[in-house]
């Protein structure tokens, strides 16, 4: 059976990187992000269809959600090698070009495991998409089919329903009265 994250501290991980300009390889880890919002999003993998137009759409509203003291970070099972070939690769030959947020390597498929989207016998990820609150507090996990992409304008709203401290009812919006 299927275990509750929401409400519960983030699962931990720490993962390999590439800089969304391709340059530096690094590391990361939850506790890197403490004290800042985290999207923190999986998509199933480099060189395919659905998963750049979320990933340079994010990428393209990064300036929104900094605004939010938000960061984000994107999530596959393939290796940094391959992240850094889809970043320089151009837009019209179905890749990403530079980014404004790094992407991560679970290579070893622990941490889609940890976070629930794991598809074991294809060894990818579902699309699952978190904000973690400064203290670590998994506040919001949607995850979709990988046949379609997640939406950036519901992204921030549900950020900034979060982030109001208030009880938001459905279509709540930025400057609407809390419940």
């Amino acid at each position: 059976m299927a275990e509750r994250l929401v409400g519960k501290a983030a699962p931990e991980f720490m993962m390999e990187t590439v800089s969304g300009d391709s340059k530096d390889f690094g590391k990361v880890s939850l506790s890197d992000y403490r004290g800042k919002w985290l999207v923190f999003f999986f998509y199933p993998l480099d060189f395919t269809f659905v998963c750049p137009t979320e990933i340079t759409a994010l990428s393209d509203a990064y300036e929104q959600f900094k605004a939010l003291d938000t960061e984000i970070l994107g999530v596959s099972v393939d290796s940094i090698h391959s992240h850094k070939a889809w970043i320089n690769t151009p837009k019209e030959a179905n890749g990403l070009g530079a980014l404004n947020f790094p992407l991560a390597s679970d290579i070893t498929k622990n941490v889609a495991r940890d976070y629930g989207v794991l598809i074991e016998e294809e060894g990818v990820a579902l699309r699952g998409l978190y904000i973690i609150d400064p203290e670590g507090e998994l506040k919001y996990q949607v995850v979709n089919h990988n046949d379609v992409g997640r939406s950036v304008e519901e992204t921030l709203r549900v950020l900034q329903a979060l982030q109001s401290g208030g009880l938001c009812p459905m279509n709540w919006k930025p400057g609407d009265t809390n419940l």
